[in-house]
């Protein structure tokens, strides 16, 4: 069998067991020895990381040529536009070149979303919104890039789904475990 691990990453942690700067990392959260991340998930952003002790399904889960659908639930400043929409939808022209399209769709502030600490910093006189992006490359900070390009910087940024495993029940702080058969 092998391991999976669905784990909810609070912001400011970082992706990684170890650090030597004394910063917030996975062996904080989780006591499961001999995983590894499957991608990864910027310090500043916040959710799903998946882990795991089998390296053909961290390859499969991480390896973008397996073009595994990742979403995110994106808090942005302004109010987004169908334009911007239509934009991601296109794909958008990074420095690193075009990106693939996306599905992206303006969203209610999702329900039960946790309280971020310390919150965003929102400025009184520019509303937010939120947007359901879901994405099949892995770039550097891509989101954050995209939503800038189209003209609405990201304030807050949660991972809720990789392929078909998701946050859902999982706060926080927390993780769930699931054995997979071997392949």
């Amino acid at each position: 069998m092998s391991k999976l691990v669905l784990f909810n990453k609070p912001f400011d942690v970082l992706c990684q067991f170890t650090d030597q700067e004394g910063r917030s990392t996975l062996k904080d959260y989780i006591d499961i020895a001999d995983i590894y991340a499957a991608g990864r998930l910027d310090r500043d952003s916040e959710g799903l990381l998946l882990l795991t002790d089998d390296g053909k399904l961290q390859n499969r889960i991480s390896n973008p040529k397996f073009k595994q659908p990742k979403t995110y639930w994106v808090q942005i400043e302004g109010e987004i536009d169908d334009q911007a929409l239509i934009q991601l939808r296109k794909g958008v022209e990074l420095k690193d070149g075009r990106t693939r399209p996306a599905q992206a769709k303006k969203i209610s502030e999702p329900e039960n979303l946790w309280p971020r600490i310390p919150p965003i910093r929102e400025r009184k006189n520019i509303p937010t919104s939120w947007l359901q992006l879901t994405i099949t490359e892995g770039r550097n900070r891509q989101v954050r890039r995209m939503t800038a390009a189209v003209g609405f910087p990201t304030l807050r940024l949660i991972r809720y789904k990789i392929g078909r495993w998701s946050l859902q029940d999982i706060e926080p702080g927390q993780y769930r475990v699931l054995d997979l058969p071997a392949r």
